[in-house]
């Protein structure tokens, strides 16, 4: 039973949604079945350590059940089937509870296929009221007031004279900008996943919708204005103006859509900036930390209320990489707790590390750093590269060579690490060794080294491997 789709479900549920679906099951409106009660009684017990000196073995829960007769393997596939679907509807039962403006919308619907003409006004007043109180703008507030507009012709359009003027156009337009939205949102991610992989997707209608809105105005749609944003600045990168309209979009719309949307349109923004840093346009540098800035001045990046660990140390880099230090401090310390308890001590004693390290303060760095074996495997490459780069710092010799032959052994001892990422940190070994045996009044030695440094593809690294060979020229 414990690998079975119905007991899967179950380890899902919290204690409060346990309680709420027994509830449920408990009403005659929904079920009848009491043996569906006692059966998910028995498998919650179970679920919540509780069942003790019992296994689920089928033939011991038909005894348990008190269920007449010799075990039926038909009849226990049938409770098990019919439990997972009401529990199925239980959870899409949730769903509708937890969004009102769908629950008006079908108002409209049994009031129309009834024809209660008295509550006409009153169904499509409570639908607009849900409607103008949701918090958001993205395509899918449009599309209910797409279904609402609809709904209510259908309701409404034996009653109408046929000199009266119908909501069509309302219904029209509701639905054009839903369709337009989601198919911009589309093509949008299908150009960033073929950067990453060479799936080919036939969407139609591209030219078409791309032609169309470049001749009217769609500024004062946030889905549309956003994504076709999106989509420029994707196809057509090399235009830096497409970029600071989506950032100027972005700053008036962001908050027009849920966060987990706004996140990925930001990132559309984000990712593009990274694309320039990496191909030598420093200037955006400032453009990616005003963009992180932002979202976190607006809480847009916490996702029910916590902070992804890689955000948090992307941001901290950023900012270091911009000598913002004392922003920086600030941000490690305001927000740690926004980190998931199981990332947040490793993630506040590495980053606080980083931040000693750049500000030079070479002995905190050793103390956050010396005596910590991170959970996590990018955490733990980190970390020993910066310790290397402090005692080089620091020029404790002694202890350099042996984290030297201790991190050759790590990255020997795990063959978890990927290969191209275990060649970032050997290179680094490699080339630090070189950097400890360098004479530094050997010109030729030393421009010989940066060419290698500049040359290596897989490098941890680099930036201070060349600035320390500077230092020695």
């Amino acid at each position: 039973m414990q690998n079975s789709k119905l007991y899967s479900i179950l380890q899902n549920f919290d204690k409060h949604e346990q309680n709420r679906c027994r509830k449920y099951l408990q009403s005659p409106y929904f079920n009848v079945n009491q043996t569906l009660v006692d059966l998910y009684d028995l498998l919650i017990e179970d679920v919540n350590g509780k069942r003790k000196n019992k296994t689920l073995e089928k033939e011991i829960i038909w005894k348990d059940l008190l269920l007449n007769g010799k075990y039926d393997d038909v009849r226990f596939r049938k409770f098990c089937s019919d439990l997972l679907k009401m529990i199925e509807r239980y959870m899409s039962q949730e769903v509708y509870e937890n969004t009102p403006l769908q629950q008006a919308t079908y108002l409209i619907e049994a009031v129309g296929r009834k024809k209660m003409e008295k509550l006409y006004n009153t169904a499509m007043k409570t639908a607009r009221m849900h409607s103008e109180q949701q918090p958001f703008r993205h395509s899918e507030y449009y599309y209910f007031q797409y279904d609402i507009e609809k709904k209510y012709y259908e309701m409404a359009q034996q009653e109408l004279k046929r000199s009266e003027k119908s909501n069509v156009e309302k219904i029209a337009n509701n639905l054009d900008i839903f369709y337009l939205s989601e198919k911009l949102r589309l093509f949008s991610s299908v150009i960033n996943q073929q950067s990453f992989i060479s799936h080919e997707y036939q969407l139609l209608f591209v030219d078409e919708i791309v032609n169309h809105i470049k001749k009217m105005d769609y500024y004062e749609v946030p889905p549309i204005a956003l994504y076709y944003q999106v989509y420029l600045t994707s196809t057509e990168s090399d235009n830096l103006q497409h970029y600071y309209k989506l950032k100027e979009l972005l700053d008036k719309y962001g908050l027009s859509f849920p966060r987990s949307e706004a996140l990925s349109l930001y990132y559309s923004a984000i990712n593009y900036s990274i694309r320039k840093i990496n191909s030598g346009d420093q200037t955006f540098l400032n453009e990616l930390f005003d963009l992180y800035n932002d979202l976190v001045s607006k809480e847009i990046i916490f996702i029910n209320n916590e902070l992804s660990p890689w955000d948090f140390k992307n941001i901290t880099v950023l900012a270091l990489r911009l000598k913002k230090y004392a922003w920086t401090e600030d941000f490690i310390l305001r927000y740690n707790e926004k980190l998931p308890p199981a990332f947040r001590e490793n993630a506040v004693t590495y980053n606080l590390a980083q931040l000693y390290f750049y500000q030079k303060k070479y002995d905190s760095v050793i103390e956050q750093l010396r005596n910590v074996e991170y959970e996590d495997m990018t955490y733990n490459l980190n970390s020993k590269a910066m310790l290397l780069a402090t005692y080089y710092e620091l020029d404790e010799v002694e202890p350099l060579y042996s984290l030297i032959d201790s991190f050759g052994a790590y990255l020997n001892r795990h063959k978890d690490i990927a290969s191209e990422k275990r060649k970032d940190y050997v290179n680094l070994i490699r080339f630090t060794k070189k950097l400890l045996k360098v004479n530094p009044s050997d010109k030729k030695a030393l421009e010989v080294l940066k060419q290698e440094v500049q040359a290596t593809k897989r490098l941890a690294s680099p930036n201070w491997l060349l600035e320390k060979i500077a230092e020695l020229e």
